[in-house]
Order: C-alpha cells, then structure tokens, then sequence
C-alpha cells in the first residue's frame, strides 16, 4: 500500500442553480487577459445539450482519455495518426462589443448599436455560438447532441411533456491516471506530490497541445497569445493557506465541498484498467480511496510522511464523507479510466408530488421509477457511474431518505417517525448518518464545507519530481 493525499471536491447538484457566479469569479482571477478569452477554467453546462467545447464526451470525435490494449492502458491518441484537438469553433469564437459607436456616432434619427467584434483580431463578427449557447434549453434541437442520452430515446426527451434538465459545472477533475500529463512530451505537465494538484509547467511548454487533445474533458486550453497550454490550477496558491478554491468560496447555492481523500498509488492502474466500466466506480471508491479511520491506513500515512493535521483533515473531510462512507458522490464519465478527483451528488430533479402522493410507504415505493423521473436514472449512469443505474438508484434512496426522516421531525403526524426508521434502514443509513447528511447537504457551516489543511509543501520530498504515465512516482 502506498498512500497519498490529495484536495479533492465534491458538487451537489441538487442544489446548484446555473447562476455561473463561478464561471464567472474564476474568468475574473485567472483568464481575464490576453490569449484566454475563449477559456473557461470553471464553465456550468445545461444538460442535456453539446457541453463545452461542443460535444466534448465524444471521444471517437476528440480520441481523448485512454483505451485498453490487451488489458493494458493506452492513450487513446497517436500522436502523429490521430491528433484531434478542439478547433476554435468547437469552443466559440470569443467576442465584445464595439461600444465606442455608442459615443462617437453622429445625431440621428436612429439608435446607435454596438455590434459584436471579435476579441482576436477586433474584426466585425457574426455570432454563432458561445460557451453557454443552450443555457436552460433542455428541449433544443441541441440535446441531439449529447452522448449522455446514448441508450435513451433522444427524440422522446426533445418533447415538451418530457423535457428535463440539469446543471452541470465542470473544472479540471486533477485526476489520479491524467491522460494529459502522459501525452506531454515535454513532460511540462505534473502532479504535485503534496497535494495532487495537475499543473503545467510554462516554462517547459511549448505549446504542442498534445495534452488538449488528450484530456477527455477538455479542460486543458492553449493560449494563442503565449503559445501555453493552461487549465485550471485548483487555486493552489489559496489551497496553500487552507482557504477553498474562488469558485468554492463564490458559489451562491453552496454546492461545493473541498477536504482531503486518502488513496493507494499502487492500485491506481489496475483500477483504471479494469475491463467492465459498470465495476471501475465500485473498484476506484472501494480500493483506490481509503479509509482514514483505518488503523493500518494510517500507519502507512504516517511512514509517507503525510503530516498528523492532514490525517486529521481526511477524516473530517466532506468529501470522503459522501464519496466513500455514504456511496452518494460519483466521478464524471469514469469510463475515460482517468479516475478524476472532482465527485458529484446526482440530482434528485422534482419528484416531490411523486414523494408526497406516495408517502408512508416503503423507501421502494416511494422512490420514483425510471419513468417517472424528470431526469432519466439511465441517464444519470451513463454519466456518473460508467451505466451502473444501481449505483444511483442507491444515491438517490438515501438522499430521500434523508429527507424522510428530517421531515418525521418536523411534521406532527402519526406514525411518521417510525416510518422514517424504516426508510433509513432500507437506505442503509443510521440516525447519526442523517443528520450529519442533514447538516453537510442543507445547513452545512463554512468549516464543515472545506476542510483544507495549510502548508502541504512542507512534506513533499520533491514536489516536481518526474512523474511516471499514472502521473505517479
């Protein structure tokens, strides 16, 4: 066993609104100038619908991420056959307005526009598309588009009666098994040892954009104005004084969680290659994430050299608390075999009048059916649990229960509380598991969201040391 450390999030999107106040506080602190205006480290995608950039799961379009060979991991580019990284048009062409027309134009009978001009080369533009085309559009023609409908009735969802939608915010997921660091050649990509954070190194880029087209995610950018790669650094200079990510501190609905997870290196390839998708989830939470009330975990920690305050911070951590003790928190598209380290809370969607026409009964009963979800359980799978719809259906079930139960205490009406036992015990959770749910999902206070310990520098041997194609030692 080989145990590290690393800051991983959760997002609950039961609870986010698409308000993009994240999107927009990162664009301000870290893309706001030259050669990044077309980046969006943190970005908020209605879904269904193309993503950003367009279709951007579609990995027989972008060959990201990485494929089995004989069981063995591979990247899923060749460098020189099948090279595809976004064109500019897959992400939008970035623009502004000429407001100076509003100032100079000369008096006349009609008002002055100010037309879009082109954030490149300041030449007049048509605006086609953007990074938020679709934006609360869950019926367009564009959620033809998303592979996360594969297997579902794409024309059915595109009618009014059965529209459904959600938001989906996405940063860089600082994965354990990085596609984009192992197809660097310049090896300017890298893993901090002390807290896991993927970086680029500018001074060794060169601007191959090799990692661009690796990411499956498409979250690393290539600035036109330096010729570097860049993606989102996890705010690592704030991460270093224990204070949360910008896009963590800004977010209106509180969905975002930041704390330690411990893992084993050694089971990181393995688990990625592991041939059944529908298993890898099950194996990445079980085997690769550990228990850090583990005696033996801890022991090993502590020979690595992973300080008693970040052992300390794991097991307060909110983030192992719902990706492994409570099983409600999953990784974005696993089957890219990256093992990401940014985990969400699949949304319940509105099925309160289905809850309240059903209340009383059994957990069973009163969890909606398939087809009785606003949002697709199938749906949910293929996008969080590589199609392993039991995995969410038990997510779902305790985020309900949870709600069971908070409302027996609250509601004066016979026999309610002993039904909510009964709906926590068919969830699989205890009174204390509820309401510490209760109060990290609904009421959690500014300490219990982020849980990030100071100065993780201080016990890395060599924080860029050269990695291996896992991005490990």
């Amino acid at each position: 066993m080989n145990v590290r450390a690393q800051i991983a999030m959760v997002m609950n999107l039961d609870k986010c609104i698409g308000c993009h106040t994240c999107s927009v506080t990162c664009k301000n602190v870290w893309t706001n100038r030259a050669g990044a205006e077309y980046m969006w480290w943190n970005n908020v995608e209605t879904r269904p619908g193309p993503g950003y950039p367009r279709q951007w799961e579609n990995q027989n379009r972008y060959n990201g991420g990485w494929a089995l060979d004989g069981g063995r991991l591979k990247l899923k580019i060749e460098i020189t056959k099948n090279y595809k990284p976004p064109s500019m048009e897959d992400y939008y062409h970035p623009w502004t307005y000429d407001y100076e027309v509003l100032f100079s134009e000369k008096q006349s009978d009609q008002q002055p526009v100010a037309r879009p001009i082109s954030l490149i080369d300041g030449e007049s533009m048509d605006v086609t598309y953007g990074p938020n085309w679709n934006d609360d559009l869950a019926g367009a023609d564009l959620i033809l588009e998303d592979p996360g409908l594969d297997g579902l009735q794409k024309e059915i969802y595109q009618q009014f009666k059965d529209v459904f939608m959600m938001y989906l915010p996405r940063i860089c997921n600082h994965c354990l098994n990085p596609s984009c660091l192992a197809a660097c050649p310049r090896k300017a990509i890298y893993k901090r040892e002390e807290d896991g954070i993927v970086l680029v190194d500018q001074n060794r880029c060169r601007g191959y954009r090799y990692c661009v087209a690796a990411c499956p995610y498409k979250k690393v950018y290539y600035n036109w104005k330096t010729g570097k790669s860049e993606k989102c650094v996890f705010c690592y200079p704030r991460i270093e004084a224990g204070q949360p990510t910008v896009c963590s501190l800004t977010c209106v609905g509180k969905i975002r969680y930041l704390g330690v997870l411990l893992y084993d290196a050694d089971k990181v390839l393995d688990v990625a290659a592991t041939p059944e998708v529908s298993q890898l989830v099950k194996r990445f939470i079980d085997e690769v994430l550990l228990d850090p009330y583990d005696p033996a975990v801890v022991s090993v920690a502590k020979e690595s050299g992973i300080p008693d305050d970040w052992i300390k911070a794991a097991q307060r951590s909110p983030v192992y608390k719902m990706v492994k003790k409570w099983k409600v928190a999953f990784p974005l598209r696993p089957e890219f075999r990256t093992l990401p380290m940014v985990f969400y809370v699949p949304p319940l969607s509105p099925v309160v009048t289905t809850f309240e026409r059903a209340y009383g009964a059994k957990i069973t009963d009163i969890m909606p059916k398939v087809n009785e979800l606003r949002i697709p359980i199938k749906y949910l799978a293929n996008m969080f649990t590589g199609g392993d719809t039991m995995l969410i259906e038990q997510a779902l079930k305790k985020l309900l229960a949870v709600r069971i139960y908070e409302r027996a205490k609250n509601v004066a009406e016979p026999g309610l509380a002993d039904k909510a036992k009964v709906a926590l015990a068919e969830a699989g959770l205890t009174e204390a598991d509820a309401e510490e749910m209760y109060r990290l999902f609904a009421i959690a206070r500014y300490e219990d969201r982020f849980v990030i310990p100071t100065n993780p520098k201080r016990y890395a041997a060599n924080p860029y040391v050269e990695r291996g194609v896992a991005g490990l030692p």
